[in-house]
């Protein structure tokens, strides 16, 4: 099992499984540009090697989340930056829909950033 699989494995379900789903996802979205790697013991999306976004769980909110890189560039009512300075991040509610189409949407806006 390589290090992103063991992130993954500890997280309980039903967050494992909708975290794997928004993680094939975003893979998906851009095969050719997207990559992942565990930074920070954390797993990290790269667009064209350089940082983009990542899942963290906030003790705060007691919810998994999706951080994006460049979020201080992003306008959107349900990100929140709560003090970062690069980032925003989006509260993944495990109770709700998946919002699946707007992280995609996050994503292309950040990858317009990322030279």
């Amino acid at each position: 099992m390589n290090p992103i699989q063991e992130y993954f494995y500890r997280v309980e379900e039903p967050e494992r499984s909708t975290l794997l789903f928004l993680r094939e996802k975003i893979l998906e979205s851009d095969t050719e540009n997207i990559t992942e790697a565990l930074s920070f013991g954390l797993p990290f999306f790269k667009y064209k090697k350089k940082m983009m976004c990542y899942f963290y769980f906030s003790k705060r909110h007691r919810q998994h989340y999706i951080s994006f890189y460049h979020g201080d560039r992003l306008d959107h009512p349900l990100l929140l930056q709560e003090g970062r300075k690069k980032f925003k991040i989006l509260l993944i509610d495990m109770e709700e829909d998946l919002p699946v189409e707007l992280i995609l949407e996050l994503i292309d806006e950040v990858k317009k950033f990322i030279k």
